[in-house]
């Protein structure tokens, strides 16, 4: 479901209050392990957290570099992670961490899907977000676009 909502406050604001709870919680851990650099965004219908241009200029599509997003579709809620997408390792590390909670893991290649909070392991959430550093990842996307 691709909202129209220009700030993250609106499209909060338009979500039913489960979803708008559940995505807010998401949204927090985010906020508190998100390191510096990066910004958080509405773009393409959905919460972005993207390098600025100004740091970043050079990206495939000419628009900020999108380092993970939240979102609520139209069956599921989802969080988009592109480091696990962008680098082996990560995937491994957080496929294991993910795993180890007992929870059920719902994925594509880098979009974590959940219908309620308790489904999704927010700790394992907040460590894959903390992983890059703004330089970390921009060296990563580079990396991965000369394969």
């Amino acid at each position: 479901m691709r909202s129209d909502a220009t700030t993250v406050e609106e499209y909060l604001a338009g979500l039913p209050q489960d979803r708008r709870e559940a995505l807010s919680a998401v949204r927090s851990v985010i906020l508190d392990r998100l390191p510096d650099g990066y910004e958080e965004e509405m773009r393409w219908g959905m919460i972005t957290y993207e390098i600025p241009l100004a740091i970043q200029p050079d990206t495939y599509n000419g628009k900020p570099l999108m380092y993970a997003a939240l979102a609520s579709q139209k069956r599921h809620m989802a969080v988009y992670l592109s480091g696990v997408y962008a680098d082996d390792a990560a995937r491994e590390d957080f496929e294991q961490a993910y795993r180890a909670t007992g929870k059920r893991m719902d994925m594509g290649k880098s979009c974590v899907r959940f219908r309620r909070l308790d489904d999704l392991p927010i700790e394992v959430i907040g460590e894959a977000i903390g992983r890059y550093p703004v330089n970390d990842f921009v060296d990563l996307y580079h990396r991965a676009r000369r394969r």
